[in-house]
């Protein structure tokens, strides 16, 4: 109907405009909310989510507890929300959009999918049409039609959808969020608003979480902690370790790090009712023997929780770590990347690639310039002699002592003109300082004259 027709009819009709892309984020937001009751749940076309309830109605009763609890937590949200329950994904689907509140019992689906039109069968319109066309405007009618010539007239996709509603074909299902190798949660008599209150239950959370992980002989890498508001928001806050992890204290003091940098944005509303902590990547545990005074070599897993709590805090960039590279070049012999990307061996971590201890590494500058700075070479001895003076920075600089030339050419498969090739002399000036010179281009007749850079300072 059209918005002038509808308006006659009824002055009082309140129009607001269509936001498809907030509706979006909200259907978002309900999922989240959702994951209280399985994380398993999907995105259901524009208007609905599919949950996957498998082993997780025992937790609140039963099926109609469970669905009743979902439906009237919903309605105090605002919403009017229906719901079926099945067996089929197909089934459920149907139920919740032509019952409005149905739980199907094992085998019954022909029995409420005979009465319903072929919609029901989440058949795109143009089927829905050519179905009605026919003479079949119900389940019960296309169940007992041929099936080939419904094939060839439909498609075999059409007669997919009747079978994944009737339950005789399995039908994939993609959750929106990730799910946790092991989870534990704990719901709330009285809503926890405090900081204090939810590192205590982090504390908890993961003690009990500890227990699982000890059985399997792992620990934890990247943990998320789930926050559900009790007015529907849930807040996720994810940690990650550079070492496998387990200790319930070390757990609660990196969420308390990253709860201190999100103080600003976190929002505790009128309180969380429930609380899960999820292990969603884990690693074999690495346990080593004690001293008489229970001592180990704490030096390298105290970095290793040191800067865990700094990349909470400050976030995964904050501390860096340089690997070297199998590469000649300066600017690509080192790389640098975040301090969890390690690669764990057992537990532990290790530098990837390592060089063989025995290659012989010529010297490197301390500080190597990112960008090398150009060079005004005065006077130079011909053809590779080192500069005699050179001015860097408005400075003038008298070389004393020289040693080179070292001639750094690009790997066989890169082209010259990608990176040509530098002549690096070690130099040092009549005040003691050392520096890291490099010559591009040679001095040849009817060429321009070579150019200098300075790549770098020794200590």
């Amino acid at each position: 109907m059209g918005l002038a027709d509808a308006r006659a009819m009824h002055p009082s009709l309140d129009v607001v405009e269509a936001d498809p892309a907030g509706e979006r984020r909200l259907l978002g937001q309900l999922a989240d909310w959702c994951d209280r009751y399985t994380p398993l749940v999907a995105l259901d076309g524009e208007d609905g989510l599919l949950l996957d309830v498998t082993g997780c109605t025992s937790l609140f009763g039963g099926e109609k507890p469970m669905l009743d609890t979902m439906l009237a937590q919903l309605f105090e949200q605002g919403f009017e929300a229906r719901a079926g329950l099945a067996s089929a994904a197909g089934a459920a689907w149907a139920a919740a959009r032509f019952h409005g509140k149905r739980i199907v019992a094992p085998g019954g689906e022909v029995e409420l999918l005979a009465p319903l039109p072929p919609q029901a069968l989440r058949l795109e319109k143009p089927v829905c049409t050519g179905l009605d066309s026919v003479g079949l405007r119900s389940v019960r009618e296309i169940m007992a039609a041929p099936r080939a010539p419904l094939a060839r007239r439909f498609g075999r996709e059409f007669l997919m959808r009747l079978d994944q509603a009737l339950g005789r074909i399995d039908e994939a299902m993609s959750p929106r969020l990730p799910v946790p190798e092991l989870s534990v949660e704990r719901r709330l008599a009285e809503p926890v608003v405090l900081t204090e209150d939810i590192e205590r239950l982090i504390h908890m959370l993961a003690a009990a979480l500890k227990s699982d992980l000890e059985r399997r002989g792992e620990g934890a890498r990247r943990l998320s902690l789930s926050l559900f508001r009790v007015d529907g928001a849930v807040s996720r806050i994810a940690v990650s370790t550079s070492l496998a992890l387990r200790d319930p204290v070390k757990v609660r003091n990196l969420f308390r790090e990253k709860l201190a940098a999100i103080a600003c944005d976190f929002d505790a509303g009128y309180g969380f009712d429930l609380a899960r902590l999820a292990a969603f990547s884990t690693a074999p545990f690495d346990m080593r023997q004690t001293d008489l005074a229970g001592e180990t070599d704490v030096a390298e897993d105290d970095l290793a929780l040191f800067a865990d709590r700094v990349r909470a805090r400050l976030g995964p960039s904050a501390v860096m770590r340089p690997d070297r590279i199998e590469s000649h070049i300066p600017e690509r012999a080192v790389a640098l990347r975040p301090f969890a990307g390690k690669v764990v061996e057992g537990g532990r971590p290790r530098a990837p690639h390592p060089l063989p201890p025995e290659r012989p590494q010529p010297e490197r500058p301390v500080r190597l310039f990112d960008r090398p700075e150009p060079v005004e070479v005065p006077v130079t001895e011909i053809p590779e002699g080192p500069p005699m003076r050179f001015r860097w920075r408005r400075a003038l600089h008298k070389v004393v002592r020289a040693e080179g030339p070292e001639r750094i050419a690009p790997e066989w498969w890169r082209s010259a003109e990608d990176m040509p090739e530098r002549d690096y002399y070690r130099v040092e000036d009549s005040e003691g300082r050392r520096y890291w010179l490099y010559r591009l281009g040679q001095h040849e007749a009817g060429k321009p004259p070579p150019r200098w850079f300075m790549h770098g300072l020794f200590a």
